[in-house]
C-alpha cells in the first residue's frame, strides 16, 4: 500500500508539474519512478510452458520472460497499443520496458488454422507490400475510431523468408506512428502449428535492427509446438485449414488490429497513461494488495 501511494504521489506531482517551471530534481524523480515500476516485474528463464497444451519456450540466453499478465500491462498501459491476448515478452537481459533504447519480442498465439505453405516459393513481395500499404491506409480508419493513431507502413526492413524445413516464417516492417518523427521496427516471427501460429514480434527502433536480426535464430530455436500440435501431425480429417497461405500471413489482419505494435517515446507519455488507468489498474498490475504489511 505504501508503495502504491508513493506512486500515485508521484505521477500526479510529476502531471502537476506540466504547467508549472520544471523542478530542479525532475529527473531524479522521474527516475525513481521508471526505477519503481521495472523492480515490480517478476521475470522468469528457462523452460516456460503455454497455456492449454500448446507448446513452450526455453528462454534463450541473453533474453528473460515477462508472463501473459505482465506483458499486457506493459503494451497498453506502458506503451499505449491496443489489447490482446498474450502469451508473455522476451526482454534482453540488460533492456526494461522503460530503458532508454529498450525493445522486446512480444508472444501471441492465432488459433485460426493449418497455414498450407505451397504459395511461398511464388510470392511477389515487392507487390505484396503495395497491397499491405493500400490496406494499413484502410485499417487507419478503424484505429482512429478506436481511439489510436493512424500508420504508415514504410517498407520492408528485412524480406519475408519462408523456411520449410522448420515451418517458420520472418520478416520485418518499417513503421511510422501518427505523432511520431521517427520510425518503429516490427521484427515478424510466426512458428507454424496443426491449428495455428505462434507469434513472435520484436518491437523496437529502426536502428537496432541488425541486433534484433541477429538474435533471430536462437528465437526461432527456443519455441516449440506441443507433441500432437505441430505441423506434421495435421490431420486433414480433421483439421481445419486456415483461409490464407503464406502470402495471407504476412499481409493478413497484422496491421488492422494489434499486429503494428509501439514503443513509447517519452516518459511523461507513461505517466499520463497510468493517471487515466487510475487506482484499480496500479494496484492490479502490483500484486492486489489493499492493506500495509
Amino acid at each position: 500500500m505504501k508503495k502504491l501511494l508513493f506512486l500515485l504521489a508521484f505521477v500526479g506531482t510529476h502531471l502537476a508539474s506540466f504547467a508549472a517551471p520544471t523542478p530542479p530534481d525532475s529527473v531524479d524523480r522521474e527516475q525513481v519512478y521508471v526505477d519503481s515500476v521495472q523492480a515490480a516485474l517478476k521475470y522468469q528463464t528457462g523452460h516456460i510452458t503455454f497455456p492449454d497444451n500448446l507448446g513452450s519456450i526455453n528462454v534463450p540466453k541473453g533474453f528473460r520472460y515477462l508472463d501473459a499478465r505482465q506483458s499486457e500491462y506493459v503494451l497498453t498501459e506502458l506503451w499505449g497499443n491496443p489489447k490482446s491476448e498474450s502469451l508473455g515478452m522476451l526482454f534482453p537481459t540488460d533492456k526494461g520496458p522503460l530503458d532508454d533504447n529498450n525493445w522486446a519480442f512480444a508472444i501471441e498465439y492465432d488459433p485460426s488454422g493449418y497455414v498450407e505453405d505451397n504459395d511461398a516459393a511464388d510470392i511477389d513481395y515487392d507487390d505484396l507490400l503495395k497491397e499491405m500499404q493500400n490496406d494499413t491506409e484502410e485499417s487507419n480508419l478503424e484505429r482512429e475510431a478506436n481511439g489510436y493513431g493512424r500508420i504508415l507502413l514504410m517498407g520492408w526492413a528485412a524480406k519475408p523468408y519462408y523456411d520449410a524445413k522448420l515451418n517458420v516464417l520472418h520478416w520485418a516492417k518499417e513503421l511510422r506512428f501518427s505523432g511520431s518523427a521517427s520510425t518503429t521496427l516490427n521484427y515478424d516471427v510466426r512458428v507454424l502449428g496443426r491449428k495455428g501460429v505462434l507469434t513472435l514480434q520484436a518491437i523496437g527502433d529502426m536502428s537496432q535492427l541488425p541486433e534484433i536480426k541477429s538474435t533471430i535464430p536462437a528465437v526461432i530455436r527456443s519455441v516449440e509446438f506441443a507433441k500432437g500440435q505441430q505441423y506434421t501431425d495435421f490431420n486433414p480429417e480433421l483439421d481445419e485449414v486456415a483461409a490464407y497461405g503464406i502470402g495471407g500471413l504476412v499481409a493478413g489482419k497484422v496491421l488492422a488490429k494489434a499486429g503494428a505494435l509501439a514503443l513509447v517515446a517519452k516518459f511523461w507519455k507513461i505517466i499520463v497513461a497510468l493517471v487515466a488507468a487510475g487506482w484499480t489498474a496500479i494496484r492490479r498490475f502490483l500484486g492486489g494488495k489493499t492493506t500495509d504489511e
